[in-house]
């Protein structure tokens, strides 16, 4: 990265950055994509079995991966102050707790998941497909967490495309495996959803392999030497990471377990209702990866601009970013609308679940907007490190207006289980309008604190 002195400039920064950014994400995605819609493929249960195993794997998953995102706004930081020597150390000791936070879900894993399928009130071919889709999975959690750190140091320095050129190589290997092992290809037997969880796990093995060769090997990366010699534990490090990841990963927490949370709920409804949700939500997300992707070139070029003192570049990068994000889901917004019935027709032949999913989208076009404005000011905040305030601002919108608001009209009103996605409208709602007026707060702080002004 470098000094930009115009809006086009900037704009040409910001896009160089973002696109491999939304490419990666686009392509991570896709795998969990795949996954659902190559499962519901297979059958209605074992769609319903991954949505269930998705819903508890992926707030797991997001909320410690953003734990390990402190290593974005730190590298980038240190970056702009022109403290290369520390960056090393950095990524080490994110690599050091990304195995230890994945070994310690593993542990977990395996006493809790049982019960908690047991509990749920799903049928009991649904709960074997979640029970060994999350077991497949777990293969994958230790390479998965270490890439996120690599991928956190590669973003930082700004080089997105590495990262990208990753992604797009991997998925069309998911996309085999998940044909081979979903459908029994080859002379394997037919697994189903679980097979899908198979294919990711191989995936997620192959992009840690590539990233580490590539930090270790190719220019610039490896002129900070991260795998050049063994390192030892670094507490005072790993404290920094930790203030910082910590209330990262409760706010990405917050803000995907309450969708996992609604899916829960939804349990206690018919088999076609539960795989409508998810394939609806399932395509929503596909939508949330352009406000998220927004949200993580803001955090790298706010993290930068702020390191080198340039408050008030930061500041016009936070409403550009968050301006183009407006844009994209106002458009997107229409075209699901107008397309509802032909999107929900990819995830499954059954006719009664496209109607289903087809309404659940209406509702998904609408918190579409409010997606595209909390999560760019969310990467903006991160930039400036101001992660605390988010953190509470974030379990309030979702849990405390969101998810009351939502089963308040599932179970008391005529709305039933399209209630709960009115919940998620208000809360999403209610997050775009707290954290904008926290960012506003932060810029203003900064702006009149920094050198010069």
């Amino acid at each position: 990265m470098e000094q930009t002195y115009s809006l086009k400039q900037k704009l040409k920064q910001f896009s160089i950055i973002l696109i491999p950014i939304l490419v990666t994400q686009l392509g991570l995605f896709a795998m969990n994509f795949f996954d659902t819609i190559m499962s519901g493929q297979y059958s209605t249960a074992d769609l319903a079995g991954v949505a269930i195993g998705s819903s508890l794997w992926m707030p797991v998953f997001t909320g410690l991966s953003g734990i390990l995102l402190a290593v974005t706004p730190i590298v980038a930081q240190l970056i702009g102050a022109k403290k290369e020597k520390y960056v090393k150390n950095t990524v080490i000791q994110g690599v050091y707790l990304a195995v230890i936070m994945a070994v310690i879900i593993l542990i977990i894993g395996i006493f809790l998941v049982g019960p908690i399928l047991s509990f749920m009130n799903i049928d009991s071919e649904v709960r074997r497909v979640a029970g060994l889709y999350l077991a497949a999975l777990s293969v994958g959690i230790v390479p998965l967490f270490v890439y996120n750190v690599l991928r956190s140091f590669i973003d930082a320095l700004g080089f997105t495309r590495v990262t990208m050129y990753v992604t797009l190589m991997s998925l069309p290997i998911n996309v085999v495996f998940n044909y081979i092992l979903i459908f029994g290809k080859l002379g394997l037997p037919a697994l189903g959803g679980v097979g899908a969880g198979i294919a990711s796990a191989i995936t997620y093995w192959l992009i840690c392999a590539i990233s580490i060769v590539i930090v270790h090997r190719n220019r610039p990366f490896n002129k900070y030497q991260v795998f050049s010699e063994k390192s030892r534990f670094d507490y005072s490090k790993w404290k920094e990471i930790l203030l910082i990841g910590i209330p990262i990963g409760f706010a990405i927490f917050f803000e995907t377990s309450i969708f996992s949370a609604v899916t829960l709920l939804m349990s206690v409804y018919s088999t076609e209702v539960i795989a409508a949700h998810q394939a609806a939500l399932n395509f929503s997300s596909f939508l949330y990866m352009i406000p998220l992707s927004i949200s993580m070139a803001l955090t790298i070029v706010v993290g930068f601009e702020a390191g080198a003192g340039r408050m008030k570049d930061a500041r016009t990068y936070s409403y550009l970013g968050v301006t183009v994000a407006v844009l994209i889901a106002a458009s997107g917004g229409i075209l699901t609308y107008v397309f509802k019935d032909s999107v929900a027709s990819i995830y499954v032949t059954d006719q009664e679940v496209i109607n289903l999913t087809a309404q659940f989208l209406i509702f998904a076009v609408l918190f579409q907007l409010s997606d595209a404005i909390q999560a760019p000011v969310q990467g903006v905040l991160r930039g400036y490190k101001d992660v605390n305030i988010t953190l509470i601002m974030t379990m309030i919108s979702y849990w405390v207006i969101g998810l009351p608001v939502g089963y308040l009209l599932a179970n008391y009103t005529e709305w039933t289980y399209f209630g709960y996605w009115i919940g998620l409208i208000a809360g999403l709602t209610a997050g775009a309008i707290t954290l904008t007026i926290r960012m506003t707060i932060i810029q203003r702080k900064k702006m009149n604190t920094a050198p010069g002004l």
